[in-house]
């Protein structure tokens, strides 16, 4: 017997047999139809004021996590109306929008999940691509709450004018800088070539001021050279160039024969978790580098690609407490495997995933959406990546020119 009911559908000949008289048919048709009314009006409704629980409960079926229901944005729009009608000036609507935005991301209460206007995020971008434009030539992080220099670049204005790793920000123009990100500290020093920034620091407990003039600053992610028979690569940040640069350094390598390899990513804060797979695969083929979580679940194992050209060749890391995020991914699954030895100072502990979402007119949102672990099950943001030998590098080796934690890499290979 078939069981299909509804206009155009095959009706079998046991259907045929309990077919309603015409009388059945005109009282099934008023109520029917009344059903489907109130039903297609219920559906409307729902679909109108409720589709994110809806698209919530069946977004798991297909891999998709929505959120359900709703905030009452009431206050804020009568804030504004109030504004609006009270103000003495006039006021830029998408300024307003960015800081209602802005603010709603920030009460999330996690330093990683930022709003980023038009512009914060064309500068995001170019940072993560190398190509910053009018800058300084510094890199800087978050340290005790403070934006700070974790890394001067060679031959540009910073390095030029004074400023030193571990510089604590603490304003630019005269604008006070705390509770800044470091990409809002990075766009205020950000500006056209050839004007100048003043840049205000605590070295040591001491104010310093340094004016600088920004220059074009274009900064590759990866720097290679062979020396004594040692391979030294040292990647500054993860991003879509690192891939292609590191796999070109680890050829040279082979070609050149060398004994052992260096790879240093003291003070590298992160970047494109698809660069750190394409890394740790100069090592590794096909292996679980690191598992995502999320609400203590496994949603994602991420697997090391490339041809391991590296694999078997004595392999020491340098990290320190500013590596970070894809560092500690690299770090962590070399350790592991013991691919290599680590050598140097803790890491950072910088292990959640964030995800950039277009929010449209230019607008981002970067925010987080799982916690990374070792292969092994270390959580790296509890616990960061602790070094199998640790050599601290003092202020004052770094002022001497001094690298002890370089000269204790090259010392293990026997050099």
């Amino acid at each position: 017997m078939t069981n299909k009911l509804g206009e155009g559908f095959p009706v079998s000949e046991d259907d045929k047999a309990v077919q309603p008289t015409k009388a059945q048919k005109k009282t099934m048709s008023k109520s029917t139809f009344f059903a489907v009314m109130c039903l297609v009006l219920l559906v409307g409704f729902v679909a109108g004021t409720r589709s994110n629980d809806i698209y919530a409960a069946i977004g798991p079926v297909f891999g998709v996590k929505v959120a359900a229901g709703s905030i009452d944005l009431n206050t804020v729009e009568k804030t504004y109306r109030e504004l609006a009608s009270n103000f003495d000036g006039t006021l830029d609507t998408q300024k307003l929008i960015d800081g209602a935005s802005r603010g709603l991301v920030e009460a999330a209460g996690d330093r990683y999940t930022v709003y980023m206007d038009a512009k914060e995020a064309k500068e995001f971008s170019d940072d993560l691509s190398g190509d910053i434009g009018g800058g300084i030539g510094a890199e800087i992080g978050i340290r005790n709450d403070q934006p700070t220099i974790l890394r001067v670049l060679a031959d540009n204005p910073a390095e030029k004018s004074g400023l030193k790793q571990g510089d604590m920000i603490v304003s630019i123009n005269d604008e006070s800088s705390e509770g800044w990100t470091s990409e809002k500290a990075a766009s205020k020093i950000r500006g056209e070539v050839g004007t100048s920034v003043k840049v205000t620091v605590f070295r040591e407990s001491e104010k310093k001021d340094f004016t600088i003039t920004r220059a074009n600053v274009t900064n590759p992610s990866v720097h290679s050279k062979v020396e004594s028979g040692i391979g030294i690569l040292t990647i500054s940040r993860f991003d879509s160039e690192t891939g292609n640069l590191t796999a070109r350094a680890a050829d040279s390598f082979k070609q050149a024969g060398v004994r052992g390899v260096v790879l240093d990513l003291r003070n590298n804060g992160g970047g494109y978790l698809t660069a750190a797979q394409e890394v740790a695969g100069l090592w590794l083929k096909d292996k679980v580098i690191v598992s995502e979580r999320t609400n203590d679940k496994v949603v994602d194992e991420l697997k090391s690609g490339g041809s391991a050209v590296l694999a078997g060749i004595p392999t020491t890391v340098l990290v320190n407490g500013s590596s970070a995020s894809a560092s500690e991914i690299v770090a962590g699954a070399l350790q592991d495997y013991g691919a290599a030895k680590l050598i140097g100072e803790k890491t950072f502990g910088k292990g959640t995933v964030q995800k950039i979402l277009d929010l449209g007119a230019g607008t981002q949102l970067k925010v987080t959406v799982a916690r990374w672990y070792t292969p092994k099950g270390k959580n790296i943001t509890e616990q960061g990546i602790s070094p199998d030998k640790e050599i601290k590098l003092s202020d004052d080796d770094a002022n001497a020119g001094l690298d002890p934690q370089l000269d204790g890499a090259i010392t293990d290979f026997g050099v």
